[in-house]
């Protein structure tokens, strides 16, 4: 049995519940938009320039987590890492997104959800890296 198999398959779960968490963030913008009669842009409504601010930075920062979660999937990832880094990024973005849905919403929303999406992103990035350098050295 090829041993990425269980890595990949939980790149995928995460991938799918990070996609759900953008559906989520962009129902949310459009019934806002339908609730202050804004078809295009923010209208100059603060909460519009809020939910559009996250719902950016979502799409900002899920497409490369994903790809270095597949890259390093593909290059043996164990899957218990896998599902770490991907349970910690995706509750960080829920986090995140929950804080921009809300018209008012504490800091400690959009700070932790911040925390936690860019701990992920960190730690995969320096085994992602940390294993390419490997492996020029070596061969």
């Amino acid at each position: 049995m090829d041993t990425s198999m269980p890595a990949l398959s939980a790149v995928g779960l995460y991938a799918a519940l990070n996609m759900a968490i953008l559906i989520w963030i962009s129902l949310a913008t459009g019934r806002l938009r339908m609730r202050y009669k804004i078809s295009i842009g923010d209208g100059g409504h603060p909460h519009m320039i809020r939910i559009m601010r996250g719902h950016a930075n979502a799409v900002e920062n899920m497409p490369m987590f994903f790809v270095l979660m597949l890259a390093a999937a593909l290059l043996g990832m164990p899957a218990l890492a896998a599902h770490a880094l991907g349970l910690v990024f995706t509750v960080g973005r829920a986090m995140h997104a929950w804080h921009f849905i809300q018209d008012d919403a504490p800091r400690w929303q959009r700070g932790g959800g911040f925390g936690l999406s860019f701990l992920a992103q960190l730690v995969l990035l320096i085994g992602v890296l940390g294993h390419g350098l490997w492996s020029m050295a070596a061969g």
